[in-house]
Protein backbone atom coordinates (compact mmCIF):
# COMPACT_ATOMS: atom_id res chain seq x y z
CA UNK A 1 0.00 0.00 0.00
CA UNK A 2 1.44 3.37 -1.02
CA UNK A 3 0.29 6.40 0.19
CA UNK A 4 1.22 10.48 -1.20
CA UNK A 5 0.10 13.97 -0.23
CA UNK A 6 -1.35 16.61 -2.12
CA UNK A 7 -3.38 19.85 -2.23
CA UNK A 8 -7.07 20.27 -3.39
CA UNK A 9 -7.93 22.73 -6.10
CA UNK A 10 -11.02 24.33 -5.07
CA UNK A 11 -13.99 22.32 -5.81
CA UNK A 12 -14.94 24.51 -9.11
CA UNK A 13 -11.67 24.38 -10.73
CA UNK A 14 -10.99 20.48 -9.56
CA UNK A 15 -14.40 19.84 -11.66
CA UNK A 16 -13.18 21.96 -14.44
CA UNK A 17 -9.70 20.05 -14.71
CA UNK A 18 -11.35 17.08 -14.39
CA UNK A 19 -13.85 17.58 -17.08
CA UNK A 20 -10.90 18.85 -19.29
CA UNK A 21 -9.09 15.47 -18.80
CA UNK A 22 -11.55 13.65 -20.10
CA UNK A 23 -11.72 15.31 -23.29
CA UNK A 24 -9.35 12.50 -24.96
CA UNK A 25 -11.11 9.06 -24.59
CA UNK A 26 -8.00 6.81 -24.24
CA UNK A 27 -6.80 9.20 -21.14
CA UNK A 28 -7.14 7.13 -18.01
CA UNK A 29 -6.08 9.86 -15.22
CA UNK A 30 -9.09 10.37 -13.37
CA UNK A 31 -9.16 6.70 -12.77
CA UNK A 32 -5.78 7.11 -11.38
CA UNK A 33 -6.60 9.56 -8.98
CA UNK A 34 -8.32 13.35 -8.85
CA UNK A 35 -6.97 16.77 -10.15
CA UNK A 36 -4.58 17.70 -7.06
CA UNK A 37 -1.06 19.57 -6.61
CA UNK A 38 1.99 16.80 -5.62
CA UNK A 39 3.26 18.28 -2.30
CA UNK A 40 4.79 15.03 -0.75
CA UNK A 41 5.20 11.69 -3.04
CA UNK A 42 5.55 7.93 -1.68
CA UNK A 43 9.12 8.09 -0.46
CA UNK A 44 9.38 7.84 3.51
CA UNK A 45 5.17 7.40 3.45
CA UNK A 46 5.36 3.71 4.97
CA UNK A 47 2.90 0.92 5.85
CA UNK A 48 3.14 1.52 9.61
CA UNK A 49 1.88 4.90 9.08
CA UNK A 50 4.26 5.88 11.48
CA UNK A 51 4.32 9.59 9.35
CA UNK A 52 1.06 10.51 10.00
CA UNK A 53 2.08 11.63 13.31
CA UNK A 54 4.47 13.53 11.97
CA UNK A 55 3.12 15.56 9.46
CA UNK A 56 -0.30 16.64 11.67
CA UNK A 57 2.71 18.17 13.62
CA UNK A 58 4.18 19.96 10.95
CA UNK A 59 0.24 21.35 9.43
CA UNK A 60 0.00 22.38 13.42
CA UNK A 61 2.56 24.78 12.95
CA UNK A 62 2.28 25.99 9.26
CA UNK A 63 -0.17 29.17 8.69
CA UNK A 64 -2.56 29.17 5.45
CA UNK A 65 -1.01 30.29 2.07
CA UNK A 66 -1.91 31.63 -1.53
CA UNK A 67 -1.20 29.01 -4.30
CA UNK A 68 -1.74 30.62 -8.00
CA UNK A 69 -2.04 28.24 -10.77
CA UNK A 70 -0.24 28.77 -14.18
CA UNK A 71 0.37 27.68 -17.44
CA UNK A 72 0.88 24.35 -18.95
CA UNK A 73 4.35 22.75 -19.22
CA UNK A 74 6.04 19.58 -19.73
CA UNK A 75 8.24 16.91 -17.86
CA UNK A 76 9.93 15.91 -20.73
CA UNK A 77 7.78 14.78 -23.36
CA UNK A 78 5.51 12.32 -20.72
CA UNK A 79 3.55 14.44 -19.00
CA UNK A 80 1.37 17.62 -19.09
CA UNK A 81 1.17 19.46 -15.97
CA UNK A 82 -0.10 23.01 -14.89
CA UNK A 83 2.49 24.67 -13.13
CA UNK A 84 2.12 26.40 -9.63
CA UNK A 85 3.42 29.39 -7.91
CA UNK A 86 3.55 29.94 -3.86
CA UNK A 87 6.80 30.16 -1.64
CA UNK A 88 5.19 28.71 1.35
CA UNK A 89 4.71 25.53 -0.61
CA UNK A 90 8.09 24.70 -1.34
CA UNK A 91 8.74 25.35 2.26
CA UNK A 92 5.63 23.32 3.18
CA UNK A 93 6.73 20.18 1.11
CA UNK A 94 10.47 20.71 2.29
CA UNK A 95 9.60 20.16 6.16
CA UNK A 96 7.27 17.53 5.46
CA UNK A 97 10.43 15.73 3.94
CA UNK A 98 12.75 16.55 6.77
CA UNK A 99 10.42 15.42 8.91
CA UNK A 100 9.22 12.24 7.38
CA UNK A 101 12.96 11.20 6.14
CA UNK A 102 12.62 9.33 3.15
CA UNK A 103 16.11 8.30 1.87
CA UNK A 104 18.30 9.77 0.13
CA UNK A 105 17.33 7.31 -2.78
CA UNK A 106 13.58 7.69 -2.49
CA UNK A 107 14.31 11.83 -2.17
CA UNK A 108 16.11 11.58 -5.50
CA UNK A 109 14.15 9.24 -7.16
CA UNK A 110 10.70 11.23 -6.46
CA UNK A 111 12.62 14.40 -7.16
CA UNK A 112 11.98 16.03 -4.00
CA UNK A 113 14.00 18.61 -1.99
CA UNK A 114 15.82 20.58 -4.63
CA UNK A 115 14.07 18.95 -7.76
CA UNK A 116 10.66 19.88 -6.59
CA UNK A 117 8.46 21.35 -9.03
CA UNK A 118 4.96 21.87 -7.58
CA UNK A 119 2.54 20.87 -10.50
CA UNK A 120 -1.28 19.64 -11.13
CA UNK A 121 -0.60 16.92 -13.83
CA UNK A 122 -3.41 17.21 -16.28
CA UNK A 123 -2.06 14.06 -18.94
CA UNK A 124 0.71 11.51 -19.16
CA UNK A 125 1.87 9.03 -21.85
CA UNK A 126 1.57 6.82 -18.88
CA UNK A 127 -2.39 7.02 -18.66
CA UNK A 128 -2.69 6.57 -22.22
CA UNK A 129 -1.85 9.67 -24.46
CA UNK A 130 0.35 10.26 -27.18
CA UNK A 131 3.12 12.63 -27.15
CA UNK A 132 1.11 14.40 -30.06
CA UNK A 133 -1.81 14.37 -28.05
CA UNK A 134 0.12 15.56 -24.93
CA UNK A 135 1.41 18.95 -27.08
CA UNK A 136 -2.84 19.94 -28.38
CA UNK A 137 -3.62 19.32 -24.55
CA UNK A 138 -0.54 22.10 -23.51
CA UNK A 139 -2.19 24.11 -25.95
CA UNK A 140 -5.77 23.60 -25.33
CA UNK A 141 -5.30 23.95 -21.58
CA UNK A 142 -3.66 27.64 -22.36
CA UNK A 143 -7.26 28.22 -23.77
CA UNK A 144 -10.04 26.00 -21.59
CA UNK A 145 -8.24 26.43 -18.17
CA UNK A 146 -7.77 29.79 -17.99
CA UNK A 147 -8.45 31.94 -16.05
CA UNK A 148 -5.90 30.20 -13.97
CA UNK A 149 -6.62 30.87 -10.23
CA UNK A 150 -5.16 31.67 -6.73
CA UNK A 151 -6.14 30.24 -4.10
CA UNK A 152 -6.01 29.92 -0.11
CA UNK A 153 -4.80 26.26 1.23
CA UNK A 154 -5.86 25.89 4.73
CA UNK A 155 -5.18 22.02 4.89
CA UNK A 156 -3.85 19.32 2.78
CA UNK A 157 -5.30 15.85 0.96
CA UNK A 158 -3.68 11.92 2.57
CA UNK A 159 -3.94 9.87 -0.85
CA UNK A 160 -3.93 5.89 -0.29
CA UNK A 161 -3.71 3.35 -3.14
CA UNK A 162 -6.46 1.23 -2.58
CA UNK A 163 -5.41 -1.06 -6.05
CA UNK A 164 -3.01 -0.94 -7.94
CA UNK A 165 -2.37 3.03 -9.23
CA UNK A 166 -5.32 4.03 -7.78
CA UNK A 167 -5.55 6.84 -5.55
CA UNK A 168 -8.40 8.26 -3.04
CA UNK A 169 -8.74 10.35 -0.27
CA UNK A 170 -7.42 9.01 2.69
CA UNK A 171 -8.15 11.55 5.52
CA UNK A 172 -7.47 15.80 5.09
CA UNK A 173 -5.15 17.53 7.90
CA UNK A 174 -6.11 21.00 9.04
CA UNK A 175 -2.92 23.52 8.37
CA UNK A 176 -2.77 26.10 11.81
CA UNK A 177 -5.62 28.57 12.01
Amino acid sequence: MQYFIGIVPPESYKEKVTKFREGWSNHWINKVVEPHITLKAQGGLTPDEKWITKIKQVCSAVEPFQITVGKPEFFFDSIVYLSIESKELFTLHKKLVQNISPSPESIKQYFELEDFVPHMSIGKTYYGMTTEELQDMARLAEEELQPYPSFNVDFIRVYREVEPHVYVKYFDVPLNH
